[in-house]
């Protein structure tokens, strides 16, 4: 796979993934990209085209599939994305952004119940 520069995002945020990448060591060439037909909204655009991304890591036996926007690049970066949070989830959990959130996100839910 390559990395999807073409993506129409801000080059601050490719450039935030690029080193991630290199952070953790992902080889590239390791991740199997295969695009499939989106579901949901869309109409006939979804069900002409392959938009959707499945990105798989075999060193790890990690998938990812996003089809939620209807562009195929867009796609590419934010399913990517996912299977970088995913990777450094496993490998590096407490640099992981993901984790630190779903810790947040789980003590306001304990103060919540406590009152």
């Amino acid at each position: 796979m390559n990395f999807p520069s073409d993506a129409p995002v801000t080059a601050a945020k490719l450039e935030a993934l690029k080193l991630r990448i290199a952070r953790l060591g992902i080889d590239l060439r390791l991740v199997e990209e295969h695009f499939v037909r989106a579901s949901g909204p869309g109409g006939q655009k979804v069900n002409k085209t392959e938009s959707g991304v499945h990105l798989s890591y075999a060193p790890l036996g990690i998938a990812v599939k996003w089809t939620r926007e209807r562009s195929r690049s867009l796609n590419r970066f934010l399913a990517l994305r996912e299977l970088v949070d995913e990777i450094e989830i496993r490998q590096s959990p407490e640099t992981s952004e993901r984790l630190r959130e779903i810790a947040r996100i789980r003590k306001q839910k304990d103060r919540r119940r406590r009152r």
